[in-house]
């Protein structure tokens, strides 16, 4: 690819449009962003890492290999990019009132997401595991996933539904971790009822003290 066509894509030395007008939002490098990270999603839906290849998310995606790999290098950096792009959107936790109600929505969604075909996300946390890349951009992800959803125990705080001093880290991990445990461990079949199960057990836990980090009073 001649430097001006390069210039044109918004690439260069594998950074986007990092030339002196800086990065273009949209256009011609948004578009072809976004063609190559959903075809590494359908290629690694269908194929899974071990068959996730520059070529073949090039060729699905229907452009040049060269600005594939000028762009992202290799399938680590295609994998960090996509779980990079999943946290760039707006997407917030439900707000219903009730912590019990709003963790079964969290839940709910985790479900569909890991019971989905083709199975993107479980290929993905999968290749987490494959791909230092991937695994850092996991991190990220996890990160902002979980810091959004703190909202909804400081909501519940704020109703006087929870103990002062409930760390909402703890209370997420413990509410929505039984169903990537159950789906993803295990390999149990999908339980619609598994999320609201989930959600209350993890209600009822927090509404007695348990994730206020102070040793339970006796009894």
């Amino acid at each position: 690819m001649s430097a001006r066509r390069a210039d044109e894509d918004g690439f260069r030395d594998g950074r986007p449009g990092d030339g002196p007008a800086g990065p273009r939002p949209g256009g011609r490098t948004a578009r072809t962003r976004r063609q190559v990270l959903d075809a590494v999603l359908a290629e690694l839906g269908e194929h899974g890492y071990d068959g996730l290849t520059v070529e073949a998310v090039a060729t699905r995606a229907g452009v040049h290999r060269t600005t594939v790999y000028r762009r992202w290098r290799d399938v680590g950096g295609l994998l960090a990019d996509v779980l990079d792009a999943a946290g760039a959107d707006d997407w917030g936790p439900p707000d219903t009132g009730s912590l019990e109600d709003d963790l079964t929505g969290l839940n709910e969604e985790i479900h569909d997401a890991l019971t989905a075909r083709p199975p993107v996300v479980p290929a993905l946390i999968a290749a987490s595991f494959r791909s230092p890349q991937a695994a850092e951009a996991q991190r990220r992800l996890w990160d902002d996933r979980y810091a959004r959803c703190e909202v909804v125990v400081e909501r519940a705080l704020a109703r006087g539904d929870l103990p002062a001093g409930t760390e909402a880290r703890p209370l997420l991990v413990a509410a929505t971790a039984p169903l990537y445990h159950q789906l993803l461990l295990l390999g149990a079949a999908p339980d619609p009822q598994s999320a609201r199960r989930a959600a209350r057990a993890t209600a009822l836990a927090a509404a007695a003290g348990a994730f206020t980090g102070q040793p339970a009073a006796d009894t």
